[in-house]
C-alpha cells in the first residue's frame, strides 16, 4: 500500500507529556538560544535564514517532502504550557517505500527529561497512523550519546553502523548509527 498525501500544514499530535504543534511567533526567542547551543549546532544542520524562514519552512507541509512540528510542554511539568522544548520531523518521505527519516532535537531546558524520546515515538506514531508509513528510520553520529539513548529509549532499535557516513558541522564525515521502527513493533 502506497501511503497518501498528508496535510499541508502541521497537524497537533500528542505524545507521552508532550504535544507536537506548529511554530508560532512566541517561539521565536526560543529558538534564537537554541540554534546558539553547542549541542544543537554540533549535531544539526543551523537555519541559513534565521528563526523566521526555519518556522515557515517547518510549518509548510505543502511539498509532501516532511511533516515538522514544534515540541511543546503540556503544563504538567516545570514548563509552562506551549514553552518550546524541541522540534521533530519525519523527513525524506518516500511514499513508494512507506518510509521516513526522523530528526530532532531538544533545547537545553528540556534535556534528560524524556522530551527527544517522546518527539520521536510521537512522530513516528503519526507516520504510522496518519500518513499509512511502514518503516521509520534515524541516524545520529556515534559521538552522540544522547541521541542514542533517545532513539533506544523511543523504541527505535540499532540496526548498524554507517562508516563515516554524514559530515557535520566540524566538517569531518562521522561514523552513523541507524536505528528504526517498524509499524509493526510493539
Amino acid at each position: 500500500m502506497t501511503p497518501g498525501p498528508g496535510p499541508a500544514a502541521p497537524e497537533p499530535w500528542t505524545g507521552d507529556g508532550i504535544v507536537l504543534r506548529a511554530f508560532d511567533w512566541s517561539d521565536e526567542a526560543d529558538l534564537a538560544e537554541v540554534f546558539a547551543d553547542p549541542e544543537i549546532v554540533t549535531w544539526n544542520p543551523g537555519p541559513l535564514e534565521g528563526a523566521l524562514a526555519f518556522m515557515r519552512e517547518r510549518n509548510d507541509w505543502s511539498a509532501g517532502t516532511h511533516v515538522s512540528w514544534a515540541v511543546a510542554a503540556v503544563g504538567a511539568g516545570p514548563e509552562p504550557a506551549g514553552r518550546l522544548l524541541g522540534s521533530v520531523s519525519l523527513h525524506k518521505i518516500d511514499r513508494d517505500q512507506g518510509d521516513a527519516e526522523v530528526g530532532y532535537w531538544v533545547a537545553p531546558w528540556a534535556r534528560r527529561r524524556g522530551v527527544g524520546a517522546a518527539a520521536a515515538a510521537a512522530a513516528a506514531a503519526y507516520g504510522f497512523e496518519r500518513l499509512g508509513l511502514h518503516r521509520a528510520h534515524l541516524f545520529h553520529a556515534v559521538e552522540n550519546k544522547a541521541s542514542c539513548a533517545v532513539a533506544r529509549r523511543a523504541g527505535f532499535a540499532l540496526e548498524g553502523t554507517l562508516r563515516q557516513s554524514f559530515r557535520y558541522a566540524d566538517g569531518r564525515h562521522h561514523d552513523e548509527h541507524l536505528h528504526a521502527r517498524l509499524v509493526t513493533d510493539a
